[in-house]
C-alpha cells in the first residue's frame, strides 16, 4: 500500500500518465466483472510505468536570483554617445523656498554668520536661535524690503539652488546632465534672486532682473550669438514672465531693451511645475499657516503647533514670518471664478479621484491628445465636489445648492476691517489676528463659502497689511483690454491673463509638469476653540472627510496635479490661453505641454526615483531631463514629439469661457 501512495504522489508531481494504472487495478476482480488490465501493445504496463518513474531524475528547484537594481544610465552619457553637444546657452531660474540666502548685516544674536546662509544648506542655526533665525528672515512689514540693521541675500551662482538640503537635489541632477553633454558655467547660468521679495523690488533692491538681462545679453554673444534657453521652475515660472514685459518696458520702471529683445535673445522657455495661476495651498497659508500635513499634525497633537504647552507655538512664528514675505501673494489664485470656478461649479467638474492601487497601475496613457478617462474610471472613484468654493465653513456647506448658501457680501466684510483692535501685548508673536476683535473674527465663519473672487477680500479683512503692501505689486484678474494703458504698470507683469507675451513668434514656450498625485484644491475650514492671544483662530477641519477614496480627505479637497500645483493652473495657458494667436498671445509663439505621469520609486534604493511627477523630484525625471537637453542641443518643439497629455487638461480648458 505505501508503495502505491508513493507512486499516487509521484504522478501528482511528475507529468506521467496515471489514467491506465490505478488503486482498483490491484484489487481482486469481483465474479461478475472481468479482469480489465490492458494490453502491453497499447500501454505501458504497471512495472514499466514505475521503473521509468523511479528511474527520472529529481527536478532541481531552481533558486531565483534576487532582482539587482541597476542605476540607470544617466540621459547625459547616452545624449552624448549620440552625438549630443551644447547649442544654445542655458539659464536656470528658480522658484520659491528652493534657493539658498546668506547674511550680510544682522542683529547681534547673528553675530558669527556672516555670509552663512539662514536658509538652504544644513538650518542648524534653526536649532541653535529660532528667534533670531525668524527675525533675519523676516522683511519689514511696511515696506516689503530690508528691515532696519539687516541684510539677507541671494546666494549666488550654481550652487545657490543645486541641493535645499545635504542629499536634497534641486537642480543638481539636471546640472550634472547638461555637464555630461559639455556644458559649463561659460554656458549656463543660475538667475538666483531674493524669493521673499515681490518681483519688481528684486529689481529696487538688488538690480537682479537687470543683472540677468546682462548675462543672458553675454552669453548670447560669447557662444556664437545663439539664443538662450531658460528653464525656469514653480514661481520662478511667472518671476520670468514679470522679467519678459520688465527687459522690454522703457526704463526707469523697465529695463529698456526695447521691442524685438526677446525674440533676438530667447529660443525657448521650457517652464517646470508652472504656477501661471496661483495655488490654492498659498491661502491656507495665508489664513493658517497650514496646508494638507500641518492639518494633521494638528489632529494627532492638537496642542503641539500652536499652543504654549511646550512654547513652540511654530504656526504663529511661521505666519508672522510669511507674512512679511511679498512674493507669496504672486501665488494667490489668478482668474477668479472664471478659471476656479463659482459656488456650483468648476473645470474639474469630472475630476477622479485617485486611489493608491490606481496610481500604481495607472503608469501609461495615450500620447499627444492621450485623455485616457477609461481607464482612469475603472480605477478610480468618481465624486463630483464643488472645488469652486476653495474656503469652505464646514462640510455640510459643501453639499448645499448655492441658493441655500449664507455669502457675506464683501463690502460688509470690509466694514468690520475698520474696527481693529490696537492691542500689542501679545509680543512678538503676535499677529494680525491679534489685532481683530473676535466679533470679527467670527463674521469671516458667517459666510459659508469662498470662492477664487470672494476670498480676496477674505484676505484683505484677516491680513490687510500684507494685501496692502503686496497688492501694489501684483494683481489677480482677467484683463478686459490689454491695449488700457493701465495694463502697462509692473504689477500686472506676472498674470498671464493681464499681459501679453512679447512679439516673438519664433520662441517657443513649455508648459512641463507631472501629474497622477492627489493635489491641495480647496479646503473645509473652522473657527479654532481656543480664544487666547497668539493663536490662530481658524484652522482647517481635518475631520472632514468624504467617501471611501474620495476627494475630501483630512479637510482638504483634491484634484489631479504636481503635488503642489492643479492640472488646470499648470496647463490652462499654453492648452487654452496661449494657443496660437490670441489676445495673450499676439505674435503665435508655439506652445507645447509635456506632461509627466508620477510613477513612485519602487524602493529605497532608487532615491526619490527618476519617473517623479513630484513639483520638485520632477527635476530628476529622465524623460524632462532629456527633453531639456535635446531642446538645448537645438531640438524644436515638434522634434521632440510636440505635446504629451495624460490628464484632463483639455476637457478642462474647454469649460474655461474666457475670451481670447
Amino acid at each position: 500500500m505505501a508503495a502505491i501512495l508513493r507512486f499516487r504522489k509521484l504522478c501528482f508531481l511528475e507529468p506521467v500518465k496515471c489514467s491506465t494504472v490505478s488503486v482498483q487495478s490491484f484489487e481482486k476482480p469481483k465474479n461478475d466483472e472481468k479482469q480489465s488490465f490492458e494490453q502491453p501493445q497499447k500501454s505501458e504496463s504497471l512495472v514499466s510505468a514505475i521503473e521509468r518513474v523511479l528511474e527520472k531524475p529529481k527536478s532541481k528547484k531552481i533558486k531565483k536570483k534576487p532582482k539587482e537594481w541597476r542605476v540607470p544610465e544617466a540621459p547625459g552619457v547616452r545624449l552624448k554617445r549620440d552625438g549630443l553637444t551644447p547649442l544654445h546657452p542655458v539659464v536656470l531660474v528658480p522658484g520659491i523656498v528652493t534657493g539658498g540666502l546668506e547674511l550680510w548685516e544682522g542683529r547681534p544674536c547673528s553675530e558669527g554668520l556672516f555670509r552663512k546662509r539662514l536658509w538652504g544648506g544644513s538650518f542648524t542655526e534653526i536649532f541653535k536661535r529660532p528667534l533670531c533665525w525668524l527675525e533675519h528672515l523676516s522683511l519689514d512689514n511696511e515696506t516689503g524690503l530690508d528691515p532696519p540693521g539687516i541684510r539677507v541675500r541671494a546666494v549666488p551662482g550654481l550652487v545657490a539652488a543645486d541641493y535645499f538640503a545635504p542629499g536634497y537635489f534641486v537642480w543638481a541632477v539636471l546640472i550634472e546632465n547638461l555637464a555630461k553633454i559639455g556644458y559649463e558655467q561659460k554656458n549656463m547660468y543660475m538667475a538666483a534672486y531674493d524669493w521673499r521679495l515681490s518681483f519688481q523690488n528684486t529689481e529696487i533692491r538688488d538690480q537682479s532682473l537687470s543683472r540677468l538681462k546682462s548675462k543672458i545679453e553675454l552669453m548670447y554673444v560669447t557662444n556664437g550669438y545663439k539664443k538662450v534657453v531658460v528653464v525656469p521652475h514653480s514661481m520662478g515660472v511667472i518671476y520670468f514672465l514679470h522679467f519678459l514685459k520688465w527687459v522690454e518696458a522703457p526704463p526707469p520702471v523697465g529695463g529698456g531693451g526695447g521691442q524685438g529683445w526677446c525674440a533676438k535673445h530667447i529660443k525657448a522657455i521650457m517652464n517646470i511645475g508652472p504656477a501661471f495661476l496661483g495655488v490654492p495651498k498659498a491661502v491656507a497659508n495665508i489664513l493658517s499657516a497650514e496646508g494638507r500635513d500641518v492639518a494633521f499634525i494638528r489632529s494627532m497633537a492638537p496642542g503641539l503647533l500652536d499652543s504654549e504647552t511646550f512654547g513652540f507655538q511654530t504656526l504663529q512664528h511661521i505666519m508672522r514670518v510669511s507674512r512679511t514675505w511679498d512674493s507669496v501673494i504672486s501665488l494667490v489664485p489668478r482668474g477668479g471664478e472664471t478659471i476656479w470656478g463659482d459656488l456650483n461649479k468648476s473645470p474639474e467638474v469630472e475630476n477622479i479621484c485617485y486611489t493608491s492601487k490606481a496610481r500604481y497601475l495607472q503608469s501609461s496613457s495615450k500620447e499627444n491628445n492621450g485623455n485616457d478617462t477609461d481607464a482612469k474610471r475603472s480605477f478610480h472613484v468618481k465624486e463630483l465636489p464643488r472645488y469652486g468654493r476653495i474656503i469652505s465653513f464646514g462640510k455640510e456647506k459643501l453639499e448645499l445648492p448655492s441658493s441655500q448658501l449664507s455669502i457675506i457680501d464683501s463690502k460688509e466684510l470690509m466694514r468690520g476691517s475698520a474696527s481693529r483692535n490696537s492691542n500689542t501685548s501679545c509680543g512678538e508673536v503676535s499677529s494680525e489676528y491679534d489685532e481683530m476683535s473676535r466679533n470679527n473674527i467670527k463674521k469671516v465663519a458667517e459666510s459659508d463659502a469662498y470662492t477664487a473672487s470672494s476670498l480676496l477680500d477674505l484676505l484683505r479683512f484677516v491680513a490687510p497689511k500684507m494685501m496692502k503692501r503686496a497688492e501694489a505689486h501684483f494683481s489677480h484678474g482677467i484683463a478686459e483690454d490689454l491695449d488700457d494703458p493701465k495694463y502697462t504698470h509692473y504689477k500686472y507683469w506676472s498674470n498671464p491673463l493681464e499681459t501679453k507675451l512679447p512679439d516673438a513668434p519664433d520662441m517657443e514656450i513649455f508648459c512641463s509638469y507631472g501629474v497622477g498625485i492627489p493635489t491641495e484644491r480647496s479646503y473645509v475650514y473652522k473657527l479654532s476653540s481656543s480664544d487666547r492671544c497668539k493663536s490662530i483662530p481658524l484652522q482647517i477641519d481635518s475631520s472632514a472627510y468624504g467617501s471611501d477614496n474620495g476627494c475630501l480627505k483630512g479637510g482638504v479637497h483634491f484634484v489631479d496635479g504636481d503635488e503642489s500645483v492643479p492640472v488646470v493652473s499648470a496647463g490652462f495657458m499654453c492648452a487654452k490661453g496661449w494657443q496660437g494667436k490670441t489676445r495673450f498671445n499676439p505674435s503665435g509663439i508655439s506652445t507645447y505641454i509635456r506632461e509627466h505621469q508620477h510613477k513612485a520609486p519602487s524602493s529605497l534604493l532608487e532615491g526619490r526615483g527618476t519617473e517623479s511627477g513630484a513639483h520638485v523630484d520632477i527635476m530628476g525625471n529622465v524623460a524632462f531631463i532629456e527633453d531639456v537637453l535635446r531642446i538645448a542641443g537645438g531640438a524644436t518643439g515638434a522634434e521632440l514629439g510636440g505635446d504629451r497629455i495624460y490628464s484632463d487638461i483639455m476637457k478642462m480648458s474647454e469649460r474655461i469661457n474666457i475670451r481670447l
